[in-house]
């Protein structure tokens, strides 16, 4: 199954949404405003945005933080029948952690043709040489996510000159 094949559920918007108001706060915080939720059962179990500067880490994404979180509320490291919502398109470290955790679906907003390694330079999610491979929805609130990032990054430059 490709990219494309794959249509959003029609629940996806509003997990989206939780991803994206996680993106927001990291944008207050002065971080790259990245957010993450995860979905195990129609309930939030997981929630995470970029803390690479507060936290001094650069493992601190959105992605990994909110994979730490969920795996504590199922108490197991495999993230089975989860799904993934991301407000941009997870980086090769995340992408791996993903397919590491063994999560069902990972659901992205805008892509990230810099990083982005679940479908812009990479399809790690897809890769076959893998043991395990996650279905990839692409562009859920696109619009948004590319938005807050760019407003994220045009106040930052005009506060640089």
């Amino acid at each position: 199954m490709t990219q494309k094949e794959i249509q959003p559920l029609k629940f996806d918007e509003d997990y989206m949404a939780e991803a994206l108001k996680e993106a927001l706060k990291a944008g207050e915080k002065d971080e790259v405003p990245v957010g993450c939720v995860i979905v195990h059962q129609n309930r939030i179990i997981g929630r995470g945005h970029n803390r690479t500067v507060s936290l001094q880490d650069p493992t601190a994404h959105a992605e990994i933080l909110a994979i730490t979180a969920a795996s504590e509320h199922l108490g197991s490291w495999r993230l089975s029948g989860c799904t993934v919502y991301s407000s941009i398109e997870p980086c090769i470290m995340c992408a791996g952690a993903l397919v590491l955790a063994r999560v069902d679906r990972l659901v992205y907003g805008a892509p990230d043709p810099k990083f982005g390694a679940c479908g812009s330079l990479y399809m790690i999610p897809q890769d076959s040489r893998l043991n395990h491979r996650i279905p990839v929805t692409a562009g859920v609130l696109k619009d948004q996510s590319a938005r807050i990032m760019q407003e994220f990054f045009r106040k930052k430059r005009s506060r640089e000159n």
